[in-house]
This record gives C-alpha cells, sequence and structure tokens, in this order.
C-alpha cells in the first residue's frame, strides 16, 4: 500500500449522514456555493497513481472521499536534522495527517545571495522524510511568516534595504526591488520542493502565501503569480483567513484557513486573558477570532463574515496548541485548553483542526544578534521572545516531550475524526449555541472556559446516530472513540455514569469492560485507560508512554528522571534588581547582554561522565526572571520564567563549560505573571524572587513493542 492510500484508508465510515434544518447562514451559503472544480483556481490535483486530492465547499475530498484531516505545525530549521523522521512518526501517533511549516526565509538567507539548505535548514531531506513516511505536508512560503522569528523571516539586509529606499524595497508590497528579492527566494525554495509535489508522488500538499495580510489583494495575486512561475503546483493555495482584506478579493484564488487561541502572549495587557479570548471557548457562526496578533492588527478586529468567505470551506491552521512566554506576558498553559478549542470549532462546522503549534522547538543560533523576535529589529519588533526557545507549551514540546493532558486529549479526539470524520464532513451546523451545538447525528458540549471554570466539561456525544445497518446509537453518555479489535470503543465523561441507548434499549457500561449491544461488541474506556490505548494497525494497544510505529515497528517513548544529581556550585550572586525599561513598542523590555554580568551563576561540572549520543536533558526548575545556559561561553538555552522548567539538551553542553545565570525577579516589574506565579512573587523576602531549586537528568527512552 503507498502512502497515498493509507492516507485514504484512514478514512471507512460505515456510512455518511446529513442532517440539515434551517440554519438560516449556513443553508445560504450551501446554497449558493458552486462546484470546487468549477470555482477554486488551484493546481493539479491527481498524482502519478491517479490518486486526487481536491477541495470542496466542505472541506478535501481524497480519491474521491470527504476527508477530515488533522493538521499540525512543526518547524523543520528548529528540530535537529536527526530528530526529524522520529517527531513525525510521532506526530501521527496523535493523529496528525498533514504538517504545516514555515520557510523562514531569514534562516536560508541570512547574507544576501548566500544561500544555506544543510542541517537543520536542510527543506529537501526533511520534505523527503515526508514522502518516506508518508504524510502530506504544507509549505508555507511566506515572504512574511513572523513564527516570532526575527524580523517575521525576513533578513536584515532586505529590512535595511526597506529603511534605506522605502520605494524599491518597502517590505510586504509591490516595490519592484522587494518583488524581485521574493521572487528569489520562491525559486530557491521550489529548487529543494522539485519532483516532491503530489503531482510528482511527493507530499507537498499545499502552498500558503505570506502571512496575516490586509493585501492589498494584488500583492497576493503578484506573489500566487511568482510561485507559480517558480514551479509550485500543487491541489490548493491558502491564505490565512485573517485579519480582513482591504478591498475585494478574487473569489477562488487562495483558500482562506483561520485560527483562534486560548491566550495571547502578544497582548499589551498585563492581566488575565483580556479582550474577546473568552470567546475562543463557544460555539459561533464566525469563523474569525478578535484576539489573534493584537498588538498589530489591533484589538477592534472586523469579525464578520462575507458571503465570498463562507462559500469556502471551513479550515483552520491555528489553533493554539499552547503559547509561547514573551518577555511581558509569562503565559503558563496547562494543556487543558487544546480539546475545548477543537472541539467549538468542529461543532461550529469546521473540516480541519489545524494546530499552530503541535511541535515546539529552538531557534538557530547566531553569533550577531538573536534569532527571535525582539523589539530592538527594525521589522515586526513588537514582542521580546526568549532567544533560543520556541517550546510553545504545545503537544510535543521542544524536546518532543508530551505535554501529557494536551497530548492525550487532542489524540484521543483526532482518533474520533480518524475512524467518522467522513461521515461528520458532510453533516451540517444544525443547533447552534454559546455551548451546544449539534452537526447531524453528533452533539458538540462545551462549558470549559480558562479561569473561569476551569472544571468544565468538553465532549462530543451521539444522538440518533446511524452505527450501521440495523444498530443505531440513540443517546450516550461517553464519547465516540475508534473502531478497533471488532468493538466499538467509547470513552467514559468526567461526572458522568456510562450509558448507551442502542435500538431503544439502555445499557449501563462498566469501565473497561466489553458487552454486547444488537450483535456488536461495545466497551467504554475510562478516560484513565483510554488515555494509554492507541489504534495501531486496526488494534488497540497499551502503554504509559507514547506508542508510534517506525516501519513495520511499534515503539514505546518514555521519559524519567535518572537518580543521578549533577554538581552545580553558586559562583556569584546576582547583584540586585535591574532597571526594566519599556521597550519600543511601550512593552518591558527583555534584559541586555551586560544586564547578565550582574546575574547570579552557577558552574555545573560533572557533564562529562555522560554519553552525548543518548537521549539525555537537563530539567532547571528555578525561579526568577530570566534564566539562561551557557556552554563554553555560547548561549545554548534561555527561559522566561511562567512557572515551569527549562529543559535542554544534555548533548549540547557535554565536555564544556557549563554556566547557568538567573537573573532575579522584581515584584513592581511591569510584566504580566498568572496567579500562582504572582503569589510566589509576592511572597518573596524582599520582593525579590530568585532561586535555583533543583537541576535533574531526563532520559528518553525508547523500546520495540513489535
Amino acid at each position: 500500500m503507498n502512502y497515498h492510500e493509507l492516507f485514504i484508508n484512514l478514512y471507512s465510515p460505515d456510512i455518511a449522514m446529513t442532517n440539515k434544518k434551517l440554519f438560516t447562514l449556513l443553508a445560504f451559503i450551501t446554497a449558493v456555493t458552486l462546484s470546487a472544480q468549477e470555482s477554486f483556481r488551484f493546481g493539479t490535483s491527481t498524482n502519478p497513481d491517479g490518486i486526487t486530492f481536491e477541495v470542496d465547499s466542505r472541506g478535501f475530498i481524497i480519491g474521491g472521499k470527504h476527508v477530515l484531516p488533522v493538521m499540525g505545525e512543526i518547524h523543520y530549521s528548529r528540530v535537529p536534522e536527526h530528530e526529524w523522521r522520529r517527531e513525525i512518526q510521532k506526530m501521527r501517533a496523535g493523529g496528525i495527517t498533514i504538517i504545516a511549516t514555515y520557510v523562514f526565509w531569514i534562516h536560508h538567507e541570512e547574507e544576501e545571495g548566500k544561500w544555506n539548505w544543510s542541517g537543520n535548514r536542510n527543506l529537501r531531506k526533511f520534505l523527503e522524510i515526508c514522502k518516506e513516511e508518508q504524510m502530506p505536508i504544507v509549505l508555507r512560503i511566506g515572504p512574511f511568516c513572523h513564527g516570532e522569528v526575527y524580523q517575521g523571516g525576513m533578513p536584515v539586509w532586505i529590512a535595511e534595504k526597506a529603511q534605506a529606499d522605502a520605494k524599491q524595497y518597502k517590505l510586504r508590497s509591490l516595490a519592484p526591488g522587494f518583488m524581485e528579492a521574493t521572487r528569489r527566494l520562491y525559486t530557491n525554495i521550489f529548487a529543494q520542493a522539485n519532483g516532491l509535489q503530489w503531482k510528482d508522488g511527493g507530499p507537498i500538499v499545499g502552498i500558503q502565501i505570506e502571512n496575516e495580510c490586509r493585501g492589498p489583494w494584488a500583492y497576493y495575486m503578484a506573489l500566487k503569480d511568482m510561485a507559480l512561475q517558480a514551479g509550485f503546483d500543487t491541489p490548493f493555495y491558502t491564505r490565512t483567513g485573517w485579519p480582513k482584506l482591504n478591498g475585494k478579493e478574487e473569489f477562488g484564488q487562495l483558500l482562506p484557513l483561520y485560527g483562534d487561541y486560548a491566550d495571547g502572549f502578544w497582548d499589551r495587557a498585563l492581566t488575565d486573558m483580556p479582550g474577546e479570548y473568552k470567546k475562543a471557548f463557544i460555539m459561533k457562526d464566525t469563523r474569525l477570532s478578535a484576539v489573534i496578533a493584537t498588538e498589530a492588527l489591533g484589538t477592534s478586529q472586523d469579525t464578520g463574515m462575507s458571503t465570498s468567505d463562507l462559500s469556502y470551506p471551513y479550515l483552520t491552521c491555528e489553533l493554539g496548541g499552547g503559547m509561547m512566554a514573551s518577555y511581558h506576558r509569562r503565559i503558563n498553559m496547562s494543556g487543558r485548553e487544546v480539546k475545548p478549542l477543537a472541539i467549538c470549532k468542529l461543532g461550529s462546522g469546521s473540516n480541519l483542526p489545524g494546530y499552530y503549534m503541535y511541535h515546539g522547538g529552538t531557534n538557530p543560533y547566531n553569533p550577531k544578534h538573536t534569532m527571535a523576535e525582539t523589539q530592538q529589529s527594525l521589522a515586526t519588533n513588537h514582542n521580546d521572545m526568549p532567544h533560543m526557545s520556541y517550546d510553545f507549551q504545545t503537544m510535543l514540546g521542544e524536546m518532543g516531550q508530551p505535554n501529557a493532558t494536551s497530548w492525550n486529549e487532542s489524540r484521543l479526539l483526532h482518533q474520533f475524526l480518524a475512524d467518522w470524520g467522513e461521515e461528520l464532513s458532510q453533516m451540517d451546523v444544525d443547533t447552534l449555541s454559546d455551548h451546544y451545538a449539534r452537526r447531524g447525528a453528533f452533539e458538540f458540549f462545551n462549558d470549559y472556559v480558562r479561569f473561569s471554570n476551569e472544571e468544565g466539561i468538553s465532549c462530543i456525544t451521539p444522538r440518533n446516530w446511524q452505527l450501521s445497518e440495523g444498530i443505531t446509537i440513540d443517546w450516550a453518555t461517553a464519547e465516540p472513540f475508534c473502531k478497533a479489535d471488532g468493538i466499538i470503543y467509547l470513552i467514559a465523561i468526567d461526572g458522568k455514569k456510562p450509558q448507551l441507548s442502542i435500538n431503544g434499549k439502555v445499557f449501563k457500561a462498566k469501565p473497561n469492560k466489553p458487552f454486547k449491544a444488537a450483535g456488536t461488541t461495545f466497551c467504554v474506556l475510562s478516560r484513565q485507560k483510554a488515555h494509554t490505548a492507541y489504534k495501531i494497525d486496526g488494534k488497540l494497544h497499551y502503554s504509559d508512554g507514547i506508542l508510534y510505529k517506525d516501519g513495520n515497528r511499534i515503539i514505546e517513548e518514555t521519559w524519567r528522571t535518572l537518580p543521578i544529581q549533577p554538581i552545580y556550585a553558586l559562583t556569584k550572586e546576582h547583584d540586585g534588581l535591574r532597571n526594566v525599561t519599556m521597550g519600543k513598542q511601550k512593552v518591558a523590555a527583555q534584559p541586555t547582554e551586560s544586564d547578565f554580568d550582574k546575574a547570579a551563576t552557577w558552574s555545573i561540572n560533572n557533564l562529562s561522565e555522560f554519553n552525548e549520543n543518548l537521549d539525555l536533558y537537563l530539567k532547571i526548575s528555578y525561579r526568577g526572571d530570566v534564566a539562561r545556559l551557557y556552554a563554553d561561553g555560547q548561549l545554548v538555552q534561555d527561559n522566561f520564567w511562567n512557572g515551569k522548567p527549562m529543559l535542554v539538551r544534555l548533548s549540547d553542553l557535554v565536555g564544556k563549560r557549563v554556566k547557568l545565570k538567573i537573573l532575579p525577579l522584581g515584584k513592581d516589574y511591569p510584566i504580566y505573571l498568572q496567579q500562582a506565579q504572582r503569589a510566589e512573587l509576592d511572597q518573596a523576602p524582599n520582593g525579590i524572587l530568585l532561586s535555583l531549586d533543583s537541576i535533574q537528568v531526563i532520559e528518553r527512552q525508547t523500546n520495540t513493542v513489535e
């Protein structure tokens, strides 16, 4: 079976159902929407095996079957090259069926005309691994990406030219010099992608043009034309559906994809979830969010939808899988936020959960300047971000470590979509209110709201669901999970006794105990048991770690703390609080290099006994303002304290002189801390918080299960 067939076979429901009622807006959309092939101006949709990848008004169609895929973002240039294959395999284990990745211009052309596609920047190798791992991919090719990269991914040299000669080089415009530089960018990206598009039998199914841009539309079209001229020819082309465009678009040229976040490091306010973040946790008939990029786009963004907007399928590319901590806004995500966010979008009619980020990473090191967003740069300078860390507190963190809550809860949801997504994708929204929606045979409920109702429930349950010929689930107080081993599995909902009404007869299910009903076997797993369940090759396997496929092998990955304590010693006390100034964008500015001369400093001395080839990490638990770790004087890792520890690869440290520097945190610093961390600061002696609580060695272990 080739990977195109594998992708299709992820979606094989028993029956497709549509339950249409008079839901005025969506019914109107259905009536006016044209067929995909007549209205969407996309590229070649057929691969050499004759498999088609098409788009219609509902979503994606693979090989003639509607699918409801799951997209997850990982940035190849932020992940070590030798880890790419393993992390892609783990993303599939988490239910990801399409990968999205930015191609950051600055990572490849730091100096004008000098291109770097080697090592962690080897896009072609990453694409080849995606092909080998049968993982479709969407390339987000810029020229502007953002991604909290220095100048949004714009190289220094192009920003300097724009500053010196705006007429020729104005960024993100039709200025001739900028457009010519972008043409070279697209040509060089295509050289890496050539032969690896869907039409070639490769994994590239889509291209995103630009990012978070108001237009004008002529700019978008000029970029798309250049991408086509460079050689890009893919089943679809996309743009971010936010912000609202200035002027009118030409329908069908670029597929708008949407997003929403539970919180944002970019906000200027120093309070809990300012603005409209709580609206991420309700069902709604608008696809636009008013909370994305508020530092650049404003806090009063128009979320109204036009008829042409609603004639596209409802797809997302940036549901917040987590969130970074900026210097002025130290967000601490629990992982509890992800499933409610996805359920609210699915209940509102979305047919593609697309997560930003799904996998964290680490910025490349540059001795000249940070490679992360900073208020000190010429362009895209709204926030100060960690120089190195881009963990994003998401399902798979910076080192590929799982966030247990978001990893498991999203994974279980994605398995439901894999087994019954085709059916769901054809169901219209027929009921919609803040906390409840119904699409055909499935009811969506969420009353979880971050900070407001942390104990809320978020779930999908069946209602009059014709599971197969002669079997109808009238209702259930459990969530559908998967079909495996000839059994229909569901998952218990916290606080509810699991019951199913099947063909009019009520069954009280005992957790983890199969039972027969209407000639079919059912089993309701406890949520704890479900968190260990992985469907692999049609069967359920159980593990407290991560299970993923590597070829024909099933690999189990676990993380453990070793009983070895690194030797570390304080070599310098801190020199007191620094004077925190406001940066260019009028939010607190992160420390400068000279500020760290006054930091408390520890030496970490006994790392030479460790093998640098092992998957070992230092877990540094501390309290303070900012921590930085240096190896032979080079910055290796940094962290803005938000209550979570800092993780660093031991392979970056073995055989080197290792120094840890921590700056104290003052209670009057103009930064946002969540309640628990603010309480620690308020209780600190003299209003100064600084401590190094522990340094532990963490090991990633992998074993072959089969």
